[in-house]
């Protein structure tokens, strides 16, 4: 799937493709055009750089229709700023969740430029009426260029949640595996049981963390686990987090990936501090051990 992306404005025709694989490209040449309308709406001839404008800064006539043509200019550069401030916003938001450092891309800053100053063509002024004309060509393509920016947003949420629902990692930060999902000898009268987890021993009070974002669906004692937490994580998938000493989350809260939701402890049917970790598909346990080894997405 791609997205391309227009605009048009001084005789300048920018295009690109936005696909899985090059969206932070995308994006950053998106901000390089988003920053370049910025830069000519302040650098244009015939409108102020100073970004406030009142009625004082402006000619006053007895003309009613040159009085109605300024009025409307006025409003017109009120709402071109409004969409500046947006774009920027936008541009701030989409630099920061695609880690490009400030140093390098700033949204606050006109880029740099330079080279020979050339005669143009187009020094003569501009009346009132041709001038207003122009700035509503340009409002129309930062209309565009702003629904653009929402939907490479849009694009770029729905990449991080695809990411971050991605099932990974052990549910620890500290600790160790200690047993295996599958039939072991049951720790408390020695016979034969199916394990239907993983178990992650480590020292009481140390962080459980969720292994893929998603949402809370119980959090609270249950037979032979303690204290437990599960978490939908959609498509058919859930996980738990067992024997908790203490619960940091609640039924429908929304957890992000690596989040801390719990304690480890030794609640329920237990020998010692350690998390019994289960992955479920369609409510049906399944041996998680590949996915603890598995490598996160980025």
């Amino acid at each position: 799937m791609s997205l391309t992306l227009l605009y048009r404005g001084k005789n300048v025709r920018f295009s690109m493709k936005l696909n899985k694989l090059h969206w932070l490209s995308a994006l950053t040449a998106f901000a390089m055009i988003s920053g370049f309308i910025v830069h000519l709406i302040a650098t244009a001839n015939d409108i102020p750089q100073n970004p406030t404008y009142s009625m004082s800064d402006l000619p006053n006539t007895a003309d009613p229709k040159i009085n109605s043509q300024v009025t409307a200019v006025t409003m017109k550069l009120a709402e071109l700023q409004s969409q500046v401030l947006r774009l920027n916003a936008l541009g701030d938001r989409l630099a920061e969740e695609a880690s490009i450092p400030e140093s390098e891309f700033n949204f606050q800053q006109f880029p740099s430029s330079g080279g020979p100053m050339l005669q143009s063509d187009e020094d003569k002024p501009k009346s009132l009426a041709e001038l207003l004309l122009s700035i509503s060509t340009l409002e129309e393509s930062l209309e565009h260029e702003e629904k653009q920016l929402k939907m490479l947003e849009s694009l770029s949420f729905g990449h991080h949640i695809e990411n971050t629902r991605y099932l990974s990692g052990r549910p620890i930060t500290k600790g160790w595996l200690s047993s295996y999902f599958g039939v072991r000898k049951d720790p408390f009268n020695g016979k034969p049981a199916m394990h239907k987890g993983v178990d992650f021993a480590g020292s009481e009070n140390a962080d459980i963390i969720a292994t893929a974002s998603g949402v809370v669906s119980w959090a609270g004692d249950r037979y032979g686990y303690g204290q437990l937490i599960e978490i939908n994580h959609g498509d058919g998938l859930k996980t738990r987090y067992g024997h908790n000493k203490k619960i940091e989350v609640s039924v429908g809260d929304v957890v992000n990936k690596g989040q801390v939701i719990a304690k480890m402890g030794s609640t329920g049917r237990s020998t010692g501090p350690h998390v019994h970790y289960e992955i479920l598909r369609n409510n049906r346990q399944i041996d998680p051990t590949k996915y603890v080894y598995r490598k996160a997405k980025k």
